[in-house]
């Protein structure tokens, strides 16, 4: 069972240096805010998972991971049917990932020890063949590249409330000196604010949210042109651009190949 800290729920150690769990999840599905004592690879077979913290928003796609380092507290929601695959590892085990959240990609190889690891549950080190594969998923998890799929929030509270308001409605008639003049500053602090918290432009950071909300919607099954005008895109083909821009793809073929990915595991 897990125990409440200050309104955050905090798992109790697992006894194994690593151990993997698999978790198949419904649309909607929340994990409540919570932390565990471990280092912790949240991996999504299929659907895309959204991970938030007090540092900011991550989206986590089919056949990518998010790291989440030890103790930090963390809740999860499930866009479309989400297969998630967790690994946890004790704190600082792989030590060359940072100690923040950050989405990554993940290789075949992998991929591969991700879904066998969760057949085998718990690991040790006393165990020789348990070893050897603690030993090559570290090679791995030290080898992975991070992906821009996250979403830093402004903790200044002028910038926080202009994040908040874009969050709620993504698709913001409103102009940008209006949204900053109603938290409480000009339209040109509030840029100055966002360039030094999250390292964007609020421009950019708008085009983040919209990237990141288009992918809940397409995971949850919705057409292109309805995610393209609800993630703020007058067209689907601007939509499709930005897309293609962010992640080197198309919307449809993205949400394919992780398909076709799937069946060939299954």
């Amino acid at each position: 069972m897990s125990r409440k800290r200050q309104g955050v729920h905090v798992c109790p150690r697992l006894p194994s240096p690593v151990t993997a769990l698999a978790y198949d999840l419904g649309h909607g599905h929340a994990i409540p805010e919570h932390l565990h004592p471990e280092d912790q690879l949240v991996y999504a077979c299929r659907g895309v998972m959204t991970v938030r913290t007090d540092a900011g928003t991550w989206v986590v796609p089919a056949q990518r991971a998010v790291w989440i380092p030890a103790r930090t507290p963390h809740s999860i929601l499930m866009s479309g049917a989400v297969s998630m695959r967790t690994i946890y590892l004790r704190a600082r085990l792989v030590r060359r990932l940072p100690r923040t959240c950050c989405v990554v990609n993940v290789s075949p190889l992998l991929q591969q020890m991700i879904v066998h690891l969760c057949t085998v549950g718990q690991l040790n080190r006393r165990a020789t063949t348990h070893a050897h594969l603690i030993d090559v998923l570290i090679d791995q998890l030290e080898t992975v590249q991070a992906v821009p799929l996250q979403l830093p929030a402004p903790s200044d509270p002028r910038a926080a409330r202009v994040a908040a308001a874009l969050q709620g409605n993504v698709d913001n008639s409103r102009s940008m000196a209006s949204v900053c003049a109603q938290a409480g500053a000009s339209k040109r602090t509030i840029e100055r604010l966002f360039q030094q918290e999250t390292r964007m432009s609020m421009g950019k950071w708008r085009q983040q949210l919209r990237l990141l909300r288009s992918l809940q919607l397409l995971a949850a099954g919705e057409k292109i042109s309805h995610a393209a005008l609800e993630a703020g895109y007058s067209t689907p083909s601007a939509f499709i651009a930005m897309f293609r821009k962010a992640l080197g793809t198309t919307p449809r073929r993205y949400f394919e190949n992780g398909a076709k990915d799937i069946s060939s595991r299954s």
